[in-house]
């Protein structure tokens, strides 16, 4: 991983979208905001009566995620888990927390049928290698696949705390090893004296631990960009949040897209379910689940979700039919307490880009027919990982903003950091809601604008400046600006890069595009 170290910023106690249960007289909310944490996004919460227990609390979170990556790591090459895959045939004594989670596996392996396995990494290297090849893989190929994943892999004494590594199949702790890291790095925040409350939320996958009650928004993956509006919003006190879905992280292959999430029984990808969600106190036991969810058939997982207590789901198929558990709905807050849409939880640092403008045609309106599909990925920047403050919004062709698409900051003070933005005199209002995802990749986003306006009136077609700005306190400020003419004929453009944004890229498009 790359620096850990990010600052943790007081938020102001009136939180309108905050339940009141979150907050007390004597304690604040810290929000911090990391990228190419475990891979992907990081986001802390911490209730804590002042800005140094919250920062100790940062510290021993990230402090535990670097410790248990040394540990279970597929990727680094000097991982405890890496330098045991290297080993075959021999008893070797491992730490607790590798044994724990190879226990888990066999567990789960157990408990689904097979759809568990660490060495479902064959099959997906056999999908990336047909990716590269634009080529489906033989049923042959599939086949030999499957055989390999098969096979026990490992041996375990748990008395002895010893695993013997018994294959050459290639594995990796994927599904659930991501949910034992967050419920470790919540539980190890929340030790630290005074902390009253903390959420981890890492990629799209959450622990709420303590005296804190988190306001979930629970991704659409038909329309996951961050401002789109979610399938639901979940009330959650002291549980974990893990999704699992197939609609950000895949290969195309052959013209088709193939998820990343496979099926070891048969060596093909994913496909009836492309989403699921699953709400358990225990984080390991969302986190199988939800992936397990995507590959049974929705009737299996509500036969074994029948058989775990406290479990609660909600599980998406490819044409759009919704399962959900019977205590799903006392999770669901009330549509009066939920927002109208999903705000910026994303805040920090600041860089502006603006993005184009387009000549009104007369009598002419936008409708729900377009869309313009915004993305975005903030640069990697070594020793610096936490994200910048951003603003996005939508301008006329006399620089009139019509439409906020997103504000993503941490503390009101900061807002100055965005000076272009700060000129609109647009909303500030902050909304600290978690979002439940599919896990993204580190700094990357992606916002819509669907041709409305601040009221919610859809727009004359026209000429438009979609601007972006970023920006870090004490640090660099960046601004992109971009004109476009949405006419009704679709067309695509990318914006160069900057030093706090790599790359942007306008999609203006038919409505409801997408995989």
């Amino acid at each position: 991983m790359n620096n850990l170290t990010s600052t943790l910023i007081p938020l102001a106690l009136a939180l309108p979208a905050l339940p009141a249960a979150a907050t007390t007289e004597a304690n604040g909310l810290f929000i911090s905001h990391l990228e190419n944490v475990l891979g992907t996004s990081f986001d802390l919460k911490v209730m804590a009566p002042s800005y140094d227990v919250a920062r100790q609390a940062e510290t021993a979170a990230l402090a535990e995620i670097s410790r248990l990556s040394a540990i279970l790591s597929s990727y680094q090459p000097d991982s405890e888990f890496s330098l045991w895959v290297a080993t075959s045939g021999e008893a070797i004594p491992v730490s607790t927390d590798l044994l724990a989670v190879l226990a888990g596996f066999d567990h789960w392996r157990a408990q689904t049928g097979g759809v568990i396995n660490a060495a479902a990494e064959a099959i997906n290297q056999l999908w990336q290698r047909a990716a590269r090849s634009e080529t489906v893989p033989s049923e042959s190929d599939r086949t030999d696949a499957v055989s390999a994943v098969q096979q026990q892999h490992w041996l375990l004494d748990l008395e002895a705390q010893t695993a013997s590594h018994l294959t050459d199949t290639p594995l990796r702790l994927h599904t659930f090893a991501k949910s034992y890291i967050m419920d470790q790095a919540a539980n190890r925040a929340l030790a630290v004296p005074g902390v009253a409350g903390v959420v981890v939320n890492i990629g799209g996958d959450l622990v709420v631990r303590g005296n804190r009650t988190e306001s979930v928004a629970i991704a659409n993956p038909r329309a996951d960009a961050e401002n789109e509006k979610p399938l639901a919003w979940l009330t959650i006190q002291d549980r974990a949040v893990a999704t699992s879905g197939n609609y950000r992280r895949g290969v195309l292959v052959d013209g088709v897209w193939q998820s990343h999430i496979v099926d070891p029984r048969t060596g093909n990808p994913a496909y009836e379910v492309i989403s699921a969600t699953v709400v358990h106190p225990d984080a390991s036991t969302a986190g199988a689940l939800a992936t397990a969810f995507n590959v049974l058939t929705p009737a299996d997982s509500v036969q074994l979700a029948a058989t775990l207590p406290g479990t609660d789901y909600l599980i998406v198929t490819r044409e759009g039919q919704q399962f959900t558990s019977p205590g799903w709905g006392q999770l669901v807050q009330p549509v009066s307490n939920a927002a109208s849409s999903v705000p910026a939880w994303a805040s920090n640092p600041v860089t502006t880009v603006r993005l184009m403008t387009i000549s009104p045609l007369k009598d002419k309106l936008w409708n729900a027919d377009q869309e313009l599909l915004i993305s975005l990925e903030l640069s990697q920047i070594e020793g610096r990982s936490h994200r910048p403050f951003v603003a996005v919004w939508i301008e006329d062709e006399k620089h009139v903003p019509v439409r906020q698409i997103a504000l993503w900051y941490n503390k009101p003070r900061w807002l100055r950091e965005l000076r272009d933005w700060n000129n609109t005199q647009q909303n500030s209002s902050f909304d600290a809601t978690s979002l439940a995802s599919a896990t993204r990749s580190p700094g990357s986003y992606t916002l819509k604008w669907d041709g409305k306006n601040d009221q919610g009136q859809y727009v004359k077609q026209g000429k438009y400046t979609v601007c972006i700005e970023a920006a870090r306190e004490h640090g660099t400020h960046q601004f992109m600006e971009q004109t476009m003419d949405f006419n009704g004929k679709f067309k695509q453009q990318t914006l160069n890069g900057n030093v706090e944004i790599a790359n942007a890229a306008l999609d203006y498009r038919k409505a409801g595009v997408g995989r």
